[in-house]
């Protein structure tokens, strides 16, 4: 019998720089990835484990079945896959690390028009075993072969796959506002610009975040604020449901805590009892009950303190707030992840706060009310070693003064 899956808190960060454009994780559950095809497996032990960035958790095979197990796994966007990696130090079973393995890929379709680009033996037990692409083909799905292990009759073990390229482009979401059937009941959404806020009916459920094309990543509340996590789901092309995952906030560092999956059943939002209904209700009742109030769903050009048109429909509500709240005065925050040097950070969270301040005085608010602060990455609210934290800590602050 083999032992209940223990998830460690060690991940790779799924960032590195070339000489070109940033390269990342690309089959990582926090970017968008997904597993399509999925051979039999043991217990808990789920495809998902190979894509959570986390050497703790992984993939095994059904007993007995240790030969020829076939994977799918679709991107959010077509890329080309430069370089892959392999851990299974943490096998279970002696002999039981997948050791020969092909990578193909494709833009056709998840089963057909495949090229290979790796074909490989692994070593029995080591994490991080890196392997350069044979051939630069672009994909839209990856196929994982394990063909053999090294010597287990019983189980076949992989911990996890990784694959490095460009972030593909994405075409943006039409607009997903509307009333979902979820694995948590039903599911209010309502997106404007690129923030996304909403509600569902369990435990007094709550959500925001942002869309980035199909992607949605999201914080979750329960039970007044007092328990939460981040969540990521991937739409369907037409924009009529989504499949995803969601963590509690204290194990996010490995394996998902569980499945979030929906379908849009009205493009009618609804909603719950304890949620404003927008963007912009959220913000007034956070700043009037506790002063201070994270803004998600601005986005900026890569580097850069340029705020996409996309995320104008964000800065449109605070505008609207400050209308309507005459006396309010704010301390507009900017902050970063940790991806670059912390001087340059908050050099442009500085610059990004500013760029909020000029938009909302464009926008009628006079300058004496609102005031600016950068401070880069040094107050994250999550960690910066998964994509997620990441996007958690990249947002503007409200603070009423």
């Amino acid at each position: 019998m083999k032992r209940p899956m223990i998830f460690t808190l060690l991940l790779s960060t799924g960032l590195f720089l070339t000489a070109g454009a940033p390269q990342v994780n690309v089959l990582s559950l926090m970017e968008g990835a997904f597993p399509l095809v999925v051979p039999a497996h043991y217990g808990g032990w789920n495809a998902e484990c190979l894509l959570d960035d986390s050497p703790g958790s992984g993939w095994a095979c059904q007993e007995g079945k240790t030969q020829n197990n076939v994977f799918v796994f679709e991107l959010v966007g077509p890329t080309t896959l430069e370089r892959f990696e392999f851990d299974n130090a943490a096998i279970d079973t002696e002999g039981s690390g997948a050791r020969e393995v092909l990578v193909e890929v494709s833009t056709t379709s998840a089963r057909d028009g495949y090229t290979p680009v790796l074909m490989v033996s692994l070593a029995a037990k080591a994490d991080g075993q890196k392997f350069p692409a044979a051939k630069a083909v672009p994909a839209r799905w990856v196929r994982l072969t394990l063909k053999s292990n090294h010597g287990s009759g019983e189980y076949t073990e992989l911990f996890s796959f990784r694959g490095f390229g460009p972030r593909p482009e994405q075409t943006t979401q039409k607009d997903v506002s509307g009333t979902y059937e979820s694995t948590y009941s039903a599911f209010h959404l309502r997106q404007q610009g690129t923030a996304l806020n909403g509600c569902y009916e369990y435990n007094d459920g709550l959500l925001t975040g942002v869309i980035e094309g199909r992607v949605m990543k999201l914080t979750w509340t329960e039970d007044g604020g007092r328990t939460r996590g981040p969540a990521v789901m991937v739409f369907a092309p037409d924009g009529t449901s989504f499949r995803g995952f969601w963590w509690r906030e204290s194990e996010v560092r490995g394996a998902p805590s569980g499945v979030w999956d929906g379908t849009r059943k009205s493009p009618q939002v609804g909603g719950c009892p304890h949620w404003s209904g927008s963007v912009g209700g959220e913000l007034k009742s956070k700043l009037a009950r506790e002063g201070r109030a994270r803004l998600y769903g601005i986005l900026f050009d890569t580097d850069s303190a340029v705020i996409k048109a996309e995320s104008k429909p964000v800065l449109d509500e605070v505008v609207k707030l400050l209308k309507s709240e005459t006396a309010w005065s704010l301390l507009i925050e900017g902050h970063t992840d940790a991806t670059g040097g912390s001087a340059h950070n908050q050099a442009l969270s500085q610059q990004r706060a500013e760029a909020v301040k000029a938009y909302l005085g464009a926008g009628g608010i006079v300058a004496s009310r609102l005031t600016c602060a950068g401070f880069g990455q040094s107050r994250p609210v999550a960690g910066n070693d998964t994509e997620l934290g990441r996007a958690q800590n990249r947002r503007v602050e409200l603070v009423r003064k």
